[in-house]
């Protein structure tokens, strides 16, 4: 019984039950059947395209399946190419690394050969002025520009132009020096990348479909757009070792140039301290033969001034011995005047008195002549021998500053190979 004739009465029941009879469609039996063939056809044709499905699924997954696997494979294989292509760069960043360091190192060990030579021109360049101010105290005749003193100027040159060499040679050892590091800063950072990526790629290459590590990351598909090709990535690790390779080139032609630089400024300054030095004992010598023979003289005109005054005294001696001659000569004279009348006569010996007194007069004149003379050679050998004095304390002088001070400054020169 229906819900709806719930609660009615039979013959209410009978009325209702008319009423839908009367409503409901009837088909035939015809259709009936057809209806059902139409559904037997749609489900063998539901069936049949479900049955295609199935193996077209069956022949897709084994398809896709075996293209993922090759796909992988494909994917490994790039990814072990890719390894070892970072794995040979790497290598050979290392080893350019390696050996600009290397030489590096060696160019720092010649820039400090050159700050050592650089000091030591310094004090040679300071022994060469001093000695030069040493000299100034020269006094007289001896401040002379000699031979000396030219090739102590001429020293004093070569130096100042042996530290403008170094200078400028260590500026530039100092710019490649900043270029070594610049070339090995880029090395470096080029190899610190590799080893990342090298690290990564070894990472990823290990991966597998069972990894416990792998997940699903979103948007993975795309191009950085900061990337480069293949291409740019090699041309810009060969930029580097090009560069490194360069300058390494221009290091080692650098080193050389400061050995050949080291090796010419010594031999020119070792020539030039001999030219000074042999100057140097050549005048020593000299001025040693001057004030010697200046002694020798100031000797014999020592001995002459003793001569000379001995030979004054005699001269005076001389002149007072000839007063006793005179006197007589003269109080002869004297007394014959008083002879009476005609006994005063002009008897050969008056004539002979008279001529008497003439004669020591002239002989006393010449006596005082000569004592004139040898006073006046005597005033000349005295001066002479302050003259010879002074020549040689000069002389003495000029050994002092030569032949102590200067030389003393010269011996502690020593030129070395840096």
């Amino acid at each position: 019984m229906t819900p709806g004739l719930k609660g009615l009465t039979r013959a209410g029941r009978s009325e209702a039950m008319a009423k839908l009879v009367q409503s409901r469609t009837k088909f035939l039996p015809q259709e009936w059947h057809l209806s059902n063939k139409s559904r037997y056809n749609d489900a063998e044709v539901q069936r049949s395209r479900s049955e295609r499905l199935v193996l077209e699924s069956e022949r897709l997954v084994g398809e896709i399946e075996n293209s993922t696997r090759k796909t992988q494979r494909d994917v490994n294989k790039k990814l072990d190419q890719r390894i070892e292509e970072v794995t040979y760069w790497e290598k050979e960043l290392n080893t350019k690394l390696e050996e600009l360091t290397d030489e590096t190192e060696l160019l720092m060990g010649q820039k400090t050969r050159l700050e050592k030579a650089l000091d030591s021109y310094d004090s040679l360049l300071c022994i060469a002025q001093q000695c030069l101010l040493n000299r100034e105290k020269r006094v007289g005749i001896d401040l002379v520009h000699d031979e000396v003193e030219r090739e102590l100027l001429k020293e004093v040159e070569v130096i100042q132009g042996i530290m403008a060499l170094l200078k400028r040679t260590i500026d530039q050892t100092e710019e490649q020096l900043r270029l070594n590091r610049s070339a090995k800063f880029y090395l470096e950072k080029d190899l610190k990348d590799k080893s990342i990526a090298l690290k990564l790629d070894k990472f990823t290459a290990n991966l597998t479909n069972n990894s416990p590590n792998i997940e699903y990351s979103p948007n993975v598909v795309r191009i950085e757009g900061n990337s480069v090709t293949p291409q740019e990535w090699q041309d810009f690790t060969d930029t580097n070792i090009v560069n490194a390779d360069k300058q390494k080139t221009n290091s080692m032609a650098m080193r050389s140039l400061i050995d050949d630089i080291l090796s010419q400024t010594t031999d020119d300054m070792q020539k030039q301290v001999e030219a000074v030095n042999r100057a140097f004992k050549f005048r020593i010598q000299e001025t040693r033969d001057a004030k010697c023979k200046l002694e020798k003289h100031l000797s014999k005109v020592l001995d002459e001034i003793s001569s000379q005054e001995k030979n004054i005294d005699l001269l005076k001696k001389a002149i007072m011995d000839e007063e006793g001659p005179m006197m007589v000569a003269q109080t002869r004279l004297d007394t014959r005047t008083k002879r009476p009348n005609v006994e005063l006569v002009r008897d050969p010996a008056q004539y002979r008195l008279v001529s008497e007194v003439k004669e020591i007069t002239d002989n006393v004149n010449r006596l005082q002549q000569t004592l004139a003379q040898a006073e006046a050679e005597l005033r000349g050998l005295r001066r002479n021998q302050l003259s010879l004095e002074e020549e040689i304390e000069i002389k003495t002088n000029s050994l002092y500053i030569d032949d102590v001070q200067c030389m003393n400054l010269r011996n502690s020169i020593s030129v070395n190979h840096f």
